[in-house]
């Protein structure tokens, strides 16, 4: 009851339901893209293409992150994933280039330019990805006929625009999203895109368990339970923090009139998890090197090197992946969480760590903090992203199913539903209603 009340509050406030209908509206436009396919490609005969992609693999990677887009040959077949890579690629930039890091300096007009670098280099990456798309069709399984006006330049020239376009238009949703809508909009399309393809796994693995006599309706219950086992260790990792407390000697708070606090204490809050899920999509990344780089290749090392990386449920691409997942979290932790500059903002703030020096002593203090709490934390992440290749060697749970089970798949999903919930949430309080993660009684609505 306390539920469908909160849904009526949500429901109550203007601004926020036209900021759902709006995102509703916009993962809708986005949905409807993924199913619309290349002009030129037969859709009927892409139904055999797209099922290779069913069982997991490297393939099953892209195309969950497309929302089946990748094998449905449709306009939207490289997804967002373009601009994540472009915004990674202009992140790690803005530690060398001094440019950028004057940009970063200005604000919001510093913020716009960044953007629309981002933006360029996104088609930038898209004229190098759709080719090689189009080109790898044929070796995926795309039978010849299945281009019905041949492979021809025009064929090549005018689905390269539209794969450029349909990456550039799903950009702009995402960027409307969170402009106009609720929630991170390019997240937001990732996490649809992974959960278009949720319903069709956990089909085929019921009709596995039970229309096979795999294990019966026992094993899906308990296959439900890890599931929602991990779901919660997901959503203790990225909830996880550890507090710093500080000391403020003297504040002046204004409130009406003005007063002096002497002892005022707060808080640091250092994440366990600072680094989100971006070590995954590095790992991830570097990952598809070796296959790509063995392929070249006809040697029997190279091959046995190309087979053991394109097996993702594999004992050592998952143990390669752990080991990057780890180096790179603590890669990413050092260059996002700048201890230098909450000391030095902590110190002009007049505010200091008990038992700490302020300046260079509380830096240090947090940096080592910061080293301490990232190698469980790395672990830990490491852990769930390997997770599906236990499910799968120990249970035989079906590898499209088994993405679900950690990983970035579920890691974006638990990080993308905790923001929302967290925006959706201020809303409320602000209008003085119980929030979405809040308890209590409701309280009165104030006009």
């Amino acid at each position: 009851m306390k539920f469908i009340e909160t849904l009526k509050n949500v429901w109550k406030i203007e601004e926020l339901r036209n900021r759902i209908i709006l995102t509703l509206g916009m993962l809708l436009v986005y949905r409807f893209g993924a199913q619309v396919v290349l002009p030129g490609i037969d859709a009927d005969m892409l139904a055999q293409f797209a099922g290779k992609f069913d069982s997991g693999g490297i393939g099953g990677l892209l195309n969950a992150f497309t929302g089946g887009a990748f094998a449905n040959a449709s306009v939207f077949a490289l997804g967002i994933m373009p601009y994540i890579s472009a915004s990674i690629v202009v992140q790690l930039m803005q530690i060398a280039v001094p440019y950028l890091q004057k940009l970063q300096k200005e604000g919001e007009s510093g913020r716009k330019k960044i953007n629309q670098i981002t933006r360029w280099l996104t088609i930038g990456i898209c004229l190098v990805q759709a080719p090689s798309y189009l080109a790898g069709l044929p070796a995926m399984g795309v039978p010849a006929e299945a281009f019905v006006m041949g492979q021809s330049l025009m064929f090549y020239v005018s689905s390269v625009i539209i794969l450029v376009t349909g990456t550039i238009f799903a950009m702009w949703l995402g960027e409307k999203i969170t402009d106009k809508g609720i929630g991170n909009g390019i997240s937001i399309l990732i996490m649809v895109g992974i959960i278009a393809n949720l319903p069709q796994a956990f089909a085929q693995e019921f009709v596995s368990r039970v229309m096979e006599s795999n294990g019966g309706l026992i094993m899906i219950l308990i296959e439900l339970v890890i599931w929602f086992v991990i779901i919660l260790l997901s959503v203790m990792l990225v909830m996880a923090v550890r507090k710093i407390p500080v000391q403020y000697a003297r504040r002046t708070a204004t409130g009406g009139f003005e007063k002096n606090i002497f002892g005022a204490r707060q808080f640091i809050p250092l994440k366990l998890n600072a680094s989100g899920v971006m070590p995954i999509i590095f790992a991830q990344a570097i990952m598809f090197v070796p296959s790509a780089v063995a392929s070249l290749s006809e040697s029997d090392f190279s091959q046995s090197i190309q087979a053991t990386f394109s097996d993702i449920f594999g004992f050592w691409y998952n143990l390669v992946f752990a080991v990057l997942i780890i180096i790179f979290t603590y890669f990413y932790t050092a260059i996002t969480v700048p201890t230098n500059k909450m000391a030095d903002d902590l110190k002009r703030s007049g505010g200091f760590i008990p038992g700490i020096k302020p300046g260079s002593q509380t830096a240090e203090y947090l940096d080592r903090i910061m080293s301490q709490i990232t190698l469980p934390g790395s672990i830990f992440l490491a852990l769930i992203a390997i997770f599906p290749a236990f499910v799968v060697k120990l249970m035989g749970i079906q590898q499209g199913w088994a993405l679900f089970y950690g990983g970035t798949s579920l890691l974006i999903m638990v990080g993308v539903a905790i923001d929302t919930m967290q925006q959706v949430n201020s809303y409320l309080l602000n209008r003085h209603y119980d929030g979405l993660m809040k308890s209590g009684k409701n309280r009165k609505a104030v006009a």
